[in-house]
């Protein structure tokens, strides 16, 4: 049983650092409002989804370095 438990714990840890790195990727995005990005005279439009998507990313990243460290 206490197999079972730690590995829910490093899935609830895992999700923590997702869903925090999801609402500052939001956050960050909420901010300024709409972002665009223009490269050699063409633009596209960045939106939430993908700062909220690079914000889960980087959460993540955290969490494996986090792990990187503890061991």
């Amino acid at each position: 049983m206490k197999n079972k438990n730690k590995k829910v714990d490093k899935t609830v840890d895992a999700g923590i650092y997702a869903a925090g790195g999801a609402a500052s990727g939001a956050g960050v995005s909420a901010m300024p409002g709409g972002m665009g990005l223009a490269v050699g005279g063409t633009a596209i439009g960045i939106g939430m989804l993908s700062v909220t998507a690079a914000g889960t990313v980087v959460g993540l990243a955290v969490y494996g370095m986090k792990k990187a460290i503890e061991k």
